[in-house]
């Protein structure tokens, strides 16, 4: 059963066509992937669109951290269409390639930097445990500030909501790396 719904461009009610102006004339200029699913409900799609445009392009979160955020949960979530985007934009800002592989494959990561050690271990932590420990907290707190890691939770909650829609109604995958599959209980990503 194919759950991606057809969106036809040219046949856009007043609300879709005004979301879709918004996306196509922001920064991402493309509407693609989940954006297109949440079309079908322009109320969610404008709402979505706004709070994607601060978690991706205007958090106080460094580019670089955000996208390994992101990657977190895309992996957690095994979202592919979310992988293949993000893995070439997490690449291009400065996570390391052997972070990107590791985190494939549902592994730890023992980063050299700090901040991106701190990301990583919050996301992974918070996807895991819905919640994060007071140490894991304070390590964040520490290294990033108050404001990042409010930040922080909301990139990820962000992308759990496109990930469970790339997951609910099949969007394929994009043209970047393929995200594996894994035969792993749940309890044992990105176990230490």
């Amino acid at each position: 059963m194919n759950r991606y719904p057809t969106l036809d461009e040219n046949a856009l009610s007043q609300d879709q066509q005004v979301i879709h102006d918004a996306i196509t004339n922001g920064p991402r200029g493309v509407v693609a992937g989940p954006l297109r699913v949440w079309l079908q409900s322009p109320g969610l799609a404008t709402q979505a669109q706004a709070l994607g445009q601060y978690a991706r392009y205007d958090s106080v979160l460094q580019p670089v951290l955000s996208e390994l955020a992101i990657m977190v949960t895309a992996r957690y979530w095994s979202s592919g269409f979310e992988w293949s985007h993000h893995a070439p934009i997490a690449q291009k800002v400065g996570v390391p390639v052997e972070a990107l592989e590791a985190i494939s494959q549902a592994k730890h990561f023992a980063f050299s930097d700090a901040k991106m050690q701190a990301v990583f271990d919050f996301a992974v932590e918070l996807h895991l445990s819905k919640n994060v420990s007071d140490s894991t907290y304070d390590v964040a707190l520490k290294a990033l500030g108050l404001q990042a890691c409010v930040d922080l939770v909301g990139i990820c909650g962000y992308y759990t909501m496109i990930s469970m829609t790339i997951n609910v109604f099949d969007v394929p995958d994009g043209d970047g790396p393929a995200l594996p599959k894994l035969d792993i209980a749940l309890a044992d990503y990105f176990a230490r």
